[in-house]
């Protein structure tokens, strides 16, 4: 094992999808929570925090991969977390307001899985929900969530897999360690 493999390359956590659609979730959350809600409801602030943890979490869990694996799948699984809270705020904004939920495989759930299945980009999003009423923006995110759900979910996979092949840092340290030591004595 070369020094070089002590801290692993991760990439840029930008071009992850599930970064990119949890990114546009918060920009949704924040245009939101902003205009639709009242001035004073503490779901704001829990709404805003729930995206923002979601996608600060992926960022930084994916940049901490270099060096520690457990850490990463750590951070990303409370993004996991703080993005299904997210999708619990929509539900309940939806249902407090008798508002539907679109069903799984109805016309309007279709098409939006079809959109987030072709865009991440927030600023395309954006665009949509400043011409939307709020029940379609919500369910718009539920649905952004549920892909980001699964997408973090093979994230985690891969990281996982990846633990259980190489290990975690210590162990690296310690096996280069004595790599180097065994090859100092000519063995």
């Amino acid at each position: 094992m070369a020094t070089q493999d002590l801290i692993r390359p991760t990439g840029d956590y930008n071009k992850l999808y599930c970064y990119q659609k949890a990114e546009a979730m918060f920009d949704i959350t924040f245009y939101f929570s902003n205009k639709y809600l009242k001035i004073g409801d503490r779901t704001i602030d829990q709404m805003q925090q729930a995206a923002r943890s979601g996608k600060q979490n992926i960022s930084e869990g994916y940049s901490r991969a270099g060096t520690s694996l457990k850490t990463a799948i750590t951070l990303i699984d409370v993004a996991k977390s703080s993005l299904i809270e997210l999708h619990d705020d929509y539900r309940d904004y939806l249902r407090t307001r008798g508002h539907q939920q679109w069903e799984e495989n109805s016309k309007e759930w279709l098409a939006m899985r079809n959109l987030g299945s072709k865009h991440n980009d927030s600023a395309f999003y954006m665009e949509l929900v400043k011409v939307r009423p709020p029940e379609t923006i919500a369910n718009m995110v539920i649905c952004l969530q549920k892909q980001t759900d699964f997408l973090i979910a093979q994230l985690l996979k891969s990281l996982g897999k990846q633990f259980l092949e190489e290990g975690g840092f210590h162990e690296r340290m310690y096996r280069m360690r004595v790599e180097e030591r065994t090859k100092g004595k000519g063995v």
